[in-house]
This record gives C-alpha cells, structure tokens and sequence, in this order.
C-alpha cells in the first residue's frame, strides 16, 4: 500500500488486484494510493479512482469522492457475471465500468492516461 498521496487512488480490498495494481504502477513510475475501506475513501486525495464494484459499499463511496473535488473520475471493474453491480454502477454515474479482464488488459493504458 502506498502511503503518500498520488494522483491515483484505488479503492480495492482483494490483495491480487492491490497487487497487480500497485505493481503496474511502479513500473510505469505512477504512484498508486491504496484504500481498502470504502468509509475511508472520503479523506484521501487523487483525481483518478480505480474501484472494485464488488467490494460492500465501493459504489456509493465512489460517487460521493467523486462528487467531492472538481476533475475526478472514477474507473470500475467487476466480475462480468455481476450484472446488479454493474446496473447499480451505471445508475450512480461511475465514469467507465470494465470487466476484471478487461480492467486488466487496459491497466497500463489507463495509468497513464490519468496523467495526461
């Protein structure tokens, strides 16, 4: 978990994406600032949220730290079979919702265009 602030958060409780995440992201010198808790979203600062729509309570925080700053987006994967979670999230505005895979797929791509 990175403890200093970056312009990309992830809101993200399962260790293998942490991983892959905060992986990705040292290897393309992008630091990542990891949340495990949704209640402790609200404090920490960023402009790009990767969240994991399968974590309890990930939606609503996401809008509301979303909401919080001007310029902040958020980006979310979910298991594809979760169809409720994805309908939740597109009803709440979540920016772009991708698949796990895909998600994994377009990380690189989309650490650094969080940066342009």
């Amino acid at each position: 978990m990175s403890e200093s602030s970056s312009d990309v958060v992830a809101l993200v409780r399962d260790l293998m994406f942490t991983s892959k995440i905060t992986a990705t992201g040292r290897s393309m010198n992008v630091p990542v600032t990891v949340v495990r808790d949704p209640a402790r979203l609200a404090d920490t600062p960023g402009r790009l949220l990767l969240v994991d729509l399968n974590l309890e309570g990930a939606i609503p925080a996401a809008v509301a730290w979303v909401g919080a700053a001007e310029g902040r987006r958020a980006i979310g994967f979910v298991a594809h079979v979760d169809t409720e979670s994805i309908f939740r999230a597109r009803q709440a505005g979540i920016d772009r919702i991708l698949t796990r895979g895909q998600f994994s797929n377009q990380l690189p791509h989309i650490l650094t265009g969080s940066r342009e």
